[in-house]
């Protein structure tokens, strides 16, 4: 069956280091952090990636003050990538323009907010906001930017842990190629260090990043990582089927070439490299390619000391059979682990690779941990290469949720 072929024509994104894609592509080039010591309620402080955005570009004080922090995200990346894309909402069918936005969770900032606030007033619950229920609802980012920018489509967002960056696009694939809507606004977004319930569970797993210096607590296939640096973030793009694109004339980042979503089954937390690398062999079926024609593999590896070496496992035996050795690297080194937003900022980093044929580096391995020392690893210096034709991105999730997204160069 032939599919319609769907391409990215813009890119709006926060994220700890940076608030443009330019920006963020310059900071992972030249080694520029987003972490810092961020006080944590109950907890005291710990490293953590928190965006500076500027909330006010694109929302009232009243709508920021009524909606939540994940909303303000979403709003503030939807709006820079419609600009980006030099799409005019007002000659669109605003009927056929959907919303698809991944998320790890949603609720539990608002939620531990109200809890902490009645209880300065002896859990007297007659001074709970009415705001609560619709900030909670799963789906509130996503209707915040529909309300935002007077969409009627389909809004909603995809729950799918630390996979869910990548879904965003992935089902907005789907439904452009569908006929569901003529326009996609997705991705992924994460409002996740607000709440002081995520720096304690991962805490009470021994999962949860320490040093002396925050901008090195985050260290992917380090022998001394520790654990996962908390962040916040948001990358959305627009999507469109290719010939809508050319009509307008739109520029176009990148074709959606392949994409595998499936689950582990194993564990509720331990991943399992066997399923990872299946999602990856699927991903390349359903792209048409094989391992030859994939030239940067950004990892998922989030600095916890199992994790990081179950993915090395899974790309290891995707990638057995390659020739030379493909280009490997990891975004969260620089801004931490983006949760939600995750797969889909990684992405937006890399994808200015096909302009400028540079990989990002994999940065603050001071000691390649042995077990996670596979070929191709781009460790902290960047480092260029003669072609960049395709990109594979990977966003696993608890649960055993895997995502694998191919992302290639445009041709006509």
């Amino acid at each position: 069956m032939k599919h319609a072929r769907i391409v990215i024509t813009g890119i709006g994104l926060t994220a700890p280091n940076g608030n443009t894609l330019s920006e963020f592509r310059k900071n992972l080039l030249t080694g520029v952090l987003g972490i810092k010591m961020t006080e944590v309620r109950y907890m005291g402080q710990w490293p953590a990636g928190l965006c500076n955005f500027d909330p006010f570009k694109h929302q009232k004080k009243k709508d920021v003050r009524i909606g939540t922090r994940a909303g303000s995200i979403s709003i503030y990346c939807a709006r820079e990538a419609i600009a980006d894309s030099g799409i005019d909402l007002a000659t669109r069918d605003k009927s056929m323009v959907g919303v698809y936005l991944g998320i790890t969770e949603h609720g539990n900032v608002e939620t531990e907010n109200e809890v902490y606030n009645i209880s300065k007033f002896n859990y007297d619950t007659k001074f709970w906001t009415h705001h609560h229920n619709p900030r909670t609802v799963a789906n509130s980012p996503a209707g915040e930017v529909s309300l935002n920018l007077g969409t009627t489509g389909p809004a909603y967002t995809i729950g799918a842990a630390c996979a869910a960056g990548n879904m965003g696009l992935i089902h907005a694939a789907q439904m452009l190629r569908l006929g569901e809507v003529d326009l996609a606004i997705c991705g992924g977004v994460s409002e996740s260090p607000q709440t002081f319930g995520i720096f304690a569970g991962f805490k009470s797993q021994n999962a949860l990043a320490t040093h002396a210096d925050p901008t090195k607590a985050s260290r992917p296939f380090d022998k001394a990582r520790n654990g996962i640096v908390i962040s916040e973030g948001g990358a959305i793009y627009t999507l469109e089927r290719l010939e809508d694109a050319q009509a307008r004339g739109a520029k176009i980042y990148g074709e959606i070439a392949g994409y595998c979503v499936n689950s582990d089954a194993t564990d509720y937390v331990l991943p399992n490299p066997e399923r990872q690398a299946q999602c990856v062999a699927k991903a390349l079926v359903n792209a048409g390619m094989t391992v030859e024609d994939i030239d940067i593999v950004n990892t998922h590896a989030t600095s916890t000391p199992q994790g990081d070496i179950q993915e090395c496992e899974a790309i290891r035996a995707a990638f057995s059979s390659r020739k030379e050795p493909v280009a490997i690297n990891n975004t969260k080194s620089f801004i931490g682990h983006c949760m939600g937003a995750a797969g889909a900022l990684e992405l937006a980093g890399n994808l200015p690779s096909f302009d400028d044929l540079v990989v990002h580096p994999t940065i603050n391995v001071d000691e390649l941990d042995p077990q996670c020392d596979i070929p191709g690893l781009v460790i902290n210096q960047p480092r260029s290469v003669k072609r960049v034709d395709a990109i594979l991105n990977n966003s696993f999730g608890m649960l055993g949720i895997n995502s694998t997204l191919i992302i290639k160069r445009f041709r006509n």
